[in-house]
């Protein structure tokens, strides 16, 4: 898979997105980060872009650098942020290209946050999807209780903590494939976890799958 490639991708489906949305719209909260508006969370995935491509990066993707993303766009309009992000695309691709494509994992994780948020489902069932699912399903296992095995058995992909059979891990989660991966980034809740337990104790499992923060009180959808 030519995961550059896929950010394009991905960025071409996030600008028809906003690009569409209406006023209403883009002023919603995201549910995945409330505080921003679909218009910031759009405003710092431009913003990352351009930081990168600058050199401005730091290890830690810290708040206060998303946040300056944000406030320093906070005034421009969608097109103005469509018209950054395409001026920054070929530059980032090409860094990329030298430095990794850990990029890939801002866009295709947010442009389903913004679905969320706009009502507008879609890139369900992308290879980029699948790329960072698969970077995410270690750091899951990384985190478990030590001696615990965990299962994540979908429609069309499955995965076990310890590279055996996922439906004989001691803790078995089955759900669709799209839930599973969304579910590895600290997008569904502890109670949908617990509805798609099939088997085992779910509960010293859930703090493992905060990958990216806590896990939402409210079950999540996009």
């Amino acid at each position: 898979m030519d995961e550059i490639a896929e950010w394009s991708r991905a960025q071409a489906r996030v600008i028809a997105l906003m690009e569409a949305a209406t006023d209403e719209q883009v002023e919603r909260t995201v549910p995945a980060t409330p505080d921003w508006t679909a218009r910031d969370l759009f405003a710092h995935m431009v913003g990352l872009g351009s930081d990168v491509v600058a050199g401005d990066e730091p290890d830690d993707h810290n708040p206060d650098w998303t946040a300056k993303q944000v406030e320093q766009r906070r005034d421009r309009s969608v097109s103005d942020l469509v018209d950054e992000w395409r001026e920054t695309a070929e530059p980032l691709r090409a860094w990329m290209a030298e430095h990794g494509t850990r990029p890939l994992g801002d866009v295709i994780i947010h442009e389903q946050d913004l679905r969320g948020a706009l009502g507008v489902p879609g890139g369900q069932d992308t290879d980029g999807l699948a790329a960072i699912r698969d970077r995410f399903a270690p750091r899951v296992g990384g985190r478990l209780p030590e001696g615990t095995t965990l299962g994540l058995v979908g429609e069309s992909w499955s995965w076990a903590s310890d590279g055996g059979d996922p439906e004989q891990a001691d803790v078995v989660i089955a759900a669709p494939d799209f839930d599973l991966a969304r579910a590895l980034l600290a997008r569904r809740s502890a109670d949908q976890l617990r509805a798609w337990t099939r088997s085992g104790d779910v509960e010293p499992v859930l703090d493992a799958f905060a990958t990216l923060g806590p896990l939402p009180e409210d079950d999540r959808h996009e």
